[in-house]
């Protein structure tokens, strides 16, 4: 049991899984800072707020996993696709919170905070175990890309 828990110890993708918390962390106080304003300074109902946020937070994350986190060389149609897919659920679980526990008396950027710690175990495995697993689990950063991607081209000068 021990070299058993050894193995996957030394197997995990510590700068990866570094990284994207940095990148979760940082996403947290900027889709708080969205909230804020789409919901105290515009003065747009929650709903839009949770949504807008959410879309707009969803988008540039997935370009910074894609190409700081994961070591992508180009970004994917195909890895943009499912990394949307994979956030459905996360987004579910974070809607549903930042929603409801205000109507229990939660301030909403509790809530939002809330909602985002009950969706991370979603995210890391959908992340680190489909979109870019290969990538996690240490592939060689040469391996073929996707179809969609496109080639790069290097100066072999």
């Amino acid at each position: 049991m021990r070299h058993l828990i050894s193995n996957v110890w030394q197997r995990l993708p510590w700068r990866a899984l570094a990284r994207w918390w940095a990148v979760g962390i940082a996403f947290l106080v900027i889709g708080l800072g969205m909230l804020y304003v789409l919901r105290d300074l515009l003065k747009l109902p929650l709903l839009a707020c949770t949504l807008i946020t959410a879309e707009s937070t969803t988008i540039i994350r997935y370009f910074i996993n894609d190409l700081w986190v994961f070591k992508e060389r180009r970004l994917s149609l195909v890895r943009l696709w499912q990394f949307h897919v994979a956030n459905i659920a996360g987004f579910v679980i974070w809607s549903a919170v930042v929603n409801v526990l205000p109507r229990f008396g939660v301030h909403y950027l509790i809530a939002s905070a809330a909602g985002t710690a009950c969706s991370v175990v979603s995210s890391m495995a959908t992340n680190f175990l489909w979109i870019w697993g290969k990538r996690a689990k240490g592939a060689s950063e040469h391996a073929p890309q996707s179809a969609d991607a496109v080639p790069e081209v290097t100066d072999a000068g």
